[in-house]
């Protein structure tokens, strides 16, 4: 017994400037994305449909487009992913990646990295409180289970040190700044 229906699906139709630009809108009203994200998904569309306009397709105007009209803002979006990153505890060199990733440039990207560093304490804290290490843990951790919360530590992207205070402390002994 066959489910379904057996037509073909029709594909989509080619691109034209104006449907792009209808797609590119529709991309950032749903999504943060940085300059850098929505010229790869208008030229990843592109690629998949195929382009119908006279002139040739330039996703990157259109996204250059975008940020000088502030639909697209990078350094907002860093300074936005600066703040979530230390509620989930992430450190700075985690936040680095990502914003790396996100196509984020230094110039946008240095005022939520400093960000970061000056809440580095601040994030370690949440990190040590969600995976209850620590002095939020209920009972000492001996070498082994120290060891992984350590690698943990770093792997969230914070410093040595910091990893190095939160792991050591005793379940109800806060650690010095």
């Amino acid at each position: 017994m066959k489910f379904g229906s057996s037509r073909k699906k029709r594909p989509p139709p080619a691109l034209t400037p104006e449907s792009m630009r209808d797609l590119a809108l529709w991309y950032v009203g749903r999504y943060a994305v940085s300059e850098a994200k929505l010229r790869g998904y208008l030229a990843r569309k592109l690629r998949e449909r195929g382009w119908e306009g006279e002139q040739p397709a330039d996703p990157e105007t259109l996204a250059a487009e975008f940020a000088r009209l502030g639909y697209v803002d990078d350094a907002a979006l860093a300074q936005a992913k600066s703040r979530a990153s230390i509620r989930k505890g992430h450190g700075a060199r985690r936040l680095s990646q990502t914003l790396y990733h996100d196509g984020i440039g230094d110039n946008d990207s240095a005022e939520a990295m400093e960000e970061a560093r000056d809440n580095a304490w601040i994030s370690a804290d949440n990190f040590a409180r969600k995976r209850r290490i620590g002095p939020y843990a209920s009972e000492r951790a001996d070498d082994e289970r120290r060891r992984k919360q350590l690698q943990a530590f770093l792997r969230a992207g914070h410093d040595f040190d910091i990893a190095r205070k939160f792991v050591d402390a005793g379940p109800g002994d806060m650690p010095a700044e």
